[in-house]
C-alpha cells in the first residue's frame, strides 16, 4: 500500500503530535513541507482553503486537516488504540491533550522567538524552508515577534513568570517520567500525544529549551525520544508490559503535573470562556455551519500577581467539551470519582466551562453548530 503524505514541519508544534501517533501506529507516511505548488493547487482546496498543517493526504487524494482529526480518524478506525478505557485514566488523557494543545503556547512561542543569537541559525533555516521566497522567513518571523507574540502574552512583563513556570514544568514532568515511561503508565495515550506537540516541536528540539531540557529534565527528555520511536523504547524500566496501569491508578506524581498546570491553565481557560460566550451572545444569530475563527476576542486574568492579556481561542473549548461529553457519558459513581480527581488536581473547573454553542467540523474546517 502507498503510504500517506503528512504535511507539515519538522520544527511545527502541531505536526509534532500527528507525526508521533503515526510513527506508533506504524503507519507509513512521507512527510512533505507544505509550500509546493501541488499542495497550494490540489490539497489546500480540499483542505478548507486554510493552510494549516498538520495536513494528511491518503493515496486515493482524500485529505484531512489538523492534528486532532486526523488522530480521531485513526481511533475511529482502529478501536482506540490510544485511548485509555477507564473513567480517569480517559478524561485526565482527554485534558492533557487540551493542556498540550492549548495550554502551552507561551513558553513555547517565547522560548522559540526571544532567544537572540542563541538560537543561531537554527530559526531562519527552518522558516526558509516553508517561506522559501525572497525574504519570506525573515518577514514571517518578524510578524510573528511583533504581533502574534503580544497576542499570546508573551510581553516583557510575563517573561520572568513564563521562564519560572516552564521550568517547573520540567521537574515535575522529570519527576513522573523517572518512574513511568508514558503518562499512563507504559503505552503512549491520546494526553500524551497533546503534550508532545509542544514538548518536542518547540521545547523539545529548539536549541535553547532543548538544552533546559535536557541538562534539568533527563527523563522527559527520554520521553520526547520515546514518543518519536514506534517500539515502546522502554528499557530502562523493569516493567516491561505495554498496557496502561492497572485499576484506573493514576500516580501522585500526575496529579501534582496537573495542579501546576492548573496556575495558568485555569485562569487562562475561565477568562477566554467569558470572552467567547460574550462573543456567542453578541453574534447569536450566526447561521449554522459558519467558520470558527481561530479567536474572536482577547481575554485578562493573574497569575501569581502578574496580568496577562491573551487572545480568547474558540478551539480550546471545542477539545475541552469532547472531555466534558465523555463525563457526560459515565455512570454517577464514576463520575464522583472523576470530580473529585480533578478537584484533587485543582482542574475540576473545565467540567462547568461549557459553551452555549458547539463546534463541529465540515469541509476540514471547524464551525459552529
Amino acid at each position: 500500500m502507498d503510504p500517506i503524505t503528512l504535511y507539515g514541519g519538522a520544527f511545527s508544534l502541531y505536526t509534532g503530535r500527528a507525526r508521533s501517533y503515526l510513527i506508533k501506529s506504524k503507519i507509513d507516511y512521507r512527510e512533505e513541507p507544505h509550500s509546493s505548488a501541488y499542495f497550494y493547487d490540489v490539497v489546500l482546496p480540499k483542505a478548507g482553503g486554510r493552510r494549516g498543517i498538520p495536513t494528511i493526504e491518503f493515496p486515493n487524494g482524500d485529505v484531512i486537516r489538523d492534528g486532532v482529526a486526523i488522530i480521531d480518524h485513526y481511533e475511529s478506525t482502529n478501536g482506540g488504540q490510544f485511548s485509555p478505557e477507564t473513567p480517569k485514566q480517559r478524561i485526565l488523557s482527554l485534558l492533557f491533550d487540551v493542556i498540550g494543545a492549548e495550554g502551552m503556547l507561551r513558553p513555547c512561542m517565547h522560548y522559540r522567538f526571544n532567544q537572540g543569537e542563541e538560537e543561531g541559525e537554527f530559526l531562519f533555516f527552518h522558516f526558509s524552508t516553508v517561506y522559501p521566497e525572497k525574504d519570506g522567513a525573515k518577514d514571517r518571523i518578524a510578524f510573528i515577534k511583533s504581533t502574534v507574540l503580544p497576542a499570546w502574552g508573551v510581553r516583557p512583563n510575563t517573561k520572568d513568570l513564563i521562564e519560572t513556570m516552564h521550568f517547573k514544568t520540567l521537574k515535575k514532568l522529570n519527576a513522573h517520567f523517572s518512574n513511568y515511561p508514558y503518562l499512563f503508565g507504559n503505552k503512549p495515550s491520546i494526553g500524551d500525544f497533546g503534550m508532545i506537540a509542544p514538548l518536542y516541536g518547540h521545547l523539545g528540539r529548539d536549541p535553547v529549551p532543548l538544552s533546559l531540557m535536557q541538562i534539568n529534565a533527563p527523563r522527559l527528555f527520554r520521553w520526547v525520544e520515546r514518543m518519536n520511536r514506534s517500539e515502546p523504547d522502554i528499557g530502562e524500566f523493569a516493567d516491561k508490559s505495554t498496557n496502561y496501569l492497572a485499576n484506573d491508578e493514576i500516580p501522585e506524581t500526575l496529579i501534582d503535573v496537573l495542579k501546576h498546570f492548573a496556575t495558568d491553565f485555569i485562569p487562562e481557560s475561565v477568562a477566554a470562556y467569558n470572552c467567547v460566550s460574550h462573543w456567542l451572545e453578541a453574534n447569536k444569530d450566526l447561521p449554522a455551519g459558519t467558520v470558527a475563527e481561530r479567536e474572536v476576542g482577547s481575554c485578562t486574568f493573574e497569575i501569581d500577581g502578574i496580568e496577562i492579556n491573551a487572545v480568547a481561542q474558540p478551539f480550546r473549548f471545542y477539545l475541552l467539551h469532547r472531555l466534558q461529553k465523555e463525563f457526560d457519558s459515565l455512570s454517577e459513581a464514576d463520575r464522583e470519582d472523576v470530580r473529585q480527581l480533578l478537584k484533587d488536581c485543582h482542574m475540576d473547573e473545565v467540567l462547568n466551562l461549557r459553551l452555549s454553542r458547539e463546534m463541529g467540523r465540515a469541509n476540514n474546517l471547524e464551525v459552529w453548530l
